[in-house]
């Protein structure tokens, strides 16, 4: 029972044992973690909740997100998405020179088609660049 648990763990000197109420002043016993203001078994506590997802206080639902890093994120993600589709242009034009078979004239376009996406990648990189380091930049500004 419980008292068997007591005796296995030494407590601490103001530790609290297994089921017992926790807070900030009263931590729990070592191998235990406060979790919603109750001492359970740290692994027991991390198999039926490997996220933290019942801890409230852990949740971030984004109303300590600023607005910096929220326009920060918005612009990565598209950025990302540009990159990936120019990768994907670039692999086309490839493709387009290889089934070209000597063809001059597609050739030139393949040519033409891989040096703008390479361009196009370019000016992505230099855009998350320069977003990374504006928003790095103004950081105290907006709160």
């Amino acid at each position: 029972g419980m008292m068997a648990i007591a005796l296995v763990v030494p407590a601490a000197v103001g530790a609290v044992a297994e089921g017992a109420a926790c807070n900030a002043s009263n931590t729990c016993d070592s191998g235990l973690v406060c979790s919603n203001s109750i001492c359970v078994d740290a692994n027991a506590s991390r198999q039926a909740d490997p996220f933290g997802v019942t801890d409230a206080s852990q949740i971030n639902v984004g109303q300590n997100q600023d607005l910096k890093g929220s326009i920060a994120n918005v612009v990565n993600i598209l950025l990302g998405f540009l990159g990936i589709l120019a990768v994907i242009i670039i692999l086309y034009a490839g493709f387009k020179w290889m089934t070209a078979s000597g063809n001059e004239e597609q050739v030139g376009e393949a040519r033409k088609m891989l040096l703008q996406a390479v361009i196009g990648l370019v000016i992505i990189m230099l855009a998350w660049v320069i977003t990374n380091f504006v928003t790095s930049q103004i950081g105290g500004v907006l709160q």
